[in-house]
């Protein structure tokens, strides 16, 4: 035995595990701290080069797979984090030989926010393949297993393993309800075992899954077909430890977790205490906890990097609130995230109250990417903007696409008079389609080819750009350094943590001061550090940048708003504007196409004129009230 400094026993795995016996039935465990994990607590930012740091330690644990891709990582890495999506695959290979990498794939969607065509979908999932994935976990926001097909024929081509999987979801706190019951599910994983998956996974967004229901669904499964069952569930409601639990006694064969630091709140329940709870049983993992805790004390020392985006503004690790709003936890981020940047949050509890109708009327869509921003940006537009119930004054992109089937078929019936409303003037057609979504979608990467040949150099740049043709091009922009990389994308250093920490020390103390821009160093980089409900902007030398002395900020040039002027009714990103300075319009005419939380909204013109002056660039972030483009009257 040996004895730390300060005589306490130093636990390794000779003296845990001294007799331990090999299961007979040992249950599999993916991990997800590198996606899912770091996605739910810090919004994606988890950066490549803290995931290197224990990567060859996870890969000696013995786990299922690890799930490291897909899902917002795609968009984020190129987006905030100036990284290429497809050389995290790269990299985390050369240091994780033995374990499986799995993704998770939105079918015909991808990894974006729409439904792509079959030729992108086709390149992207092969390129997928190419780069390091062997487990693609395919799942479609209205089980519509269609939107499954053109990817799955590139999987299996590939002999990888090919997980399909049914969006969870409830009408009613246990599961039971008029729509979502235990004969649902059982229909869908018989599609599913028809269609000739390798597994069938049950995605629980919202950490909605109860204990007993997770058994009775996994019994019941497990008596219908002998393909293995997965369960994925988050910890959100707090339901989530029990729920695992009970599906390991029930026979599931694979669940997800993630290691300590990044798991519970709106994560996943943590891997450490299941394999203390299974030790010695028929589903003992067989996991050394002494490698996990090494893990997990490695990992602590990465954290302190994200702690600022985690949300600390309640004492509960819990949200109770799930079971009733049935809320995912990114879905309700970026509802809160939205409403804070309009001044509304006073108006969250109404968007609450909201949020089942307008799921109703969009045919009780299950809430996941991308249905969950679909419904919920929908009804905070309803919320904010409609003068009477149900009036729909600003329809989405996305939703005029739900409605017309480009996302596939609605679990139930959309409201007649809203669909409608969206399809009014829609480009495609007021018809709404019943075939594949597929099928009707043009291709489209020979145009990506042409519109990009300046930029992509190969095929993985081409389809960053199909993916996302606005943020794709400036991350390209980034990589090959035709454009200055922003500061704000750069990554953090420790000692720029433990400078910001002592900022807030001294703020919490009353002794933080403030400064003129002509005292601030060129080589700074600002950051907004939140104490207590106070928001302070703080400026940390950065020594890679060069040094000097700013003069002043530039201001920018505020126009009048009069009747002429589009202004941004929410902050957003600018995709496109249809016009050019010019440009003759008429009234009720789309002028500009305004992305807020991944979903676009159609900016129309108020008069007949002429387009006289255009304030923004497209890719550029605005805010609400900001005048976007001025149009005189004829």
């Amino acid at each position: 035995m040996t004895f730390d400094k300060h005589g306490v026993l130093e636990m390794t795995s000779l003296n845990y595990e001294p007799n331990r016996p090999k299961a007979a039935n040992p249950i599999k465990i993916q991990d997800l701290s590198f996606r899912d994990g770091h996605q739910s607590l810090f919004a994606t930012r988890g950066r490549t080069e803290d995931m290197i740091s224990v990567a060859e330690m996870m890969d000696e644990i013995g786990f299922h797979s690890v799930e490291m891709w897909g899902g917002a990582t795609f968009d984020v890495m190129h987006r905030f984090l100036n990284e290429d999506p497809f050389e995290r695959i790269r990299t985390l290979k050369k240091y994780m030989k033995k374990t499986p990498f799995s993704m998770l794939l939105r079918g015909q969607n991808l990894v974006g926010y729409r439904n792509y065509a079959d030729d992108v979908v086709k390149t992207f999932v092969q390129r997928a393949v190419d780069n390091g994935i062997d487990i693609f976990r395919c799942f479609d926001a209205l089980n519509d297993f269609r939107n499954f097909e053109t990817a799955a024929k590139i999987v299996k081509k590939n002999d990888k393993h090919f997980q399909g999987t049914i969006c969870y979801s409830l009408t009613e706190p246990r599961m039971g309800g008029e729509v979502y019951n235990i004969d649902y599910y059982l229909d869908k994983a018989k599609q599913l075992e028809e269609f000739g998956v390798d597994s069938i996974c049950i995605k629980d967004m919202a950490g909605l899954v109860a204990p007993y229901d997770a058994y009775n669904l996994v019994k019941a499964l497990k008596k219908q077909t002998n393909i293995p069952i997965h369960l994925h569930t988050h910890f959100t409601s707090g339901l989530a430890d029990l729920a695992l639990l009970k599906a390991i006694e029930a026979g599931v064969d694979i669940v997800d977790t993630c290691i300590g630091p990044y798991a519970y709140r709106t994560s996943h329940p943590a891997v450490e205490p299941l394999v203390t709870t299974l030790y010695g049983t028929n589903r003992d993992t067989g996991f050394d906890i002494v490698k996990l805790v090494e893990i997990s004390k490695e990992m602590e020392k990465i954290v302190p990097k994200y702690m600022h985006l985690l949300d600390n503004t309640k004492l509960s690790v819990i949200d109770s609130n799930v079971i009733l709003h049935q809320t995912p936890g990114g879905m309700l981020s970026n509802l809160v995230n939205q409403l804070r940047q309009m001044n509304a949050l006073d108006k969250l509890d109404k968007v609450f109250e909201t949020i089942p109708k307008v799921r109703k009327d969009l045919g009780m869509v299950p809430l996941v990417t991308p249905t969950s921003q679909i419904v919920g940006i929908q009804t905070v537009n309803n919320v904010l903007f409609d003068e009477f119930e149900g009036e729909y004054k600003q329809i989405t992109e996305q939703v005029k696409d739900l409605c017309y089937g480009l996302y596939g078929k609605t679990t139930c019936g959309i409201n007649p008079e809203v669909q409608k409303k969206a399809l009014k003037d829609y480009p495609r057609g007021e018809q709404p389609i019943t075939s594949r979504p597929g099928d009707v979608l043009e291709p489209e990467l020979d145009k990506i080819k042409k519109e990009f040949s300046d930029l992509a150099k190969d095929i993985d740049d081409e389809l960053i750009c199909a993916l996302y043709p606005v943020t794709g091009k400036r991350f390209l922009k980034w990589k090959y350094g035709l454009e200055a990389i922003p500061e704000d994308v750069k990554p953090k250093t420790m000692e720029q943590v433990e400078k910001e920490k002592a900022i807030i020390e001294k703020a919490l103390t009353g002794k933080l001061t403030e400064k003129g821009d002509s005292d601030i160093p060129s080589n700074a980089r600002a950051f907004d550090v939140f104490v207590e409900g106070e928001v302070f902007k703080i400026h940390i030398a950065d020594s890679n940048s060069k040094s000097g002395v700013k003069k002043g900020r530039k201001e920018k040039k505020i126009t009048q708003v009069d009747e002429g002027s589009i202004v941004a009714p929410i902050p957003g990103m600018i995709v496109e504007y249809k016009k050019k300075i010019g440009d003759t319009v008429k009234a009720g005419e789309t002028v500009i196409v305004l992305e807020a939380m991944k979903m676009f909204n159609n900016l129309e013109s108020k008069v007949d004129g002429i387009v006289r002056e255009i304030k923004y660039e497209s890719g550029n972030s605005v805010a609400k009230g900001d005048v976007l483009c001025v149009i005189s009257k004829e």
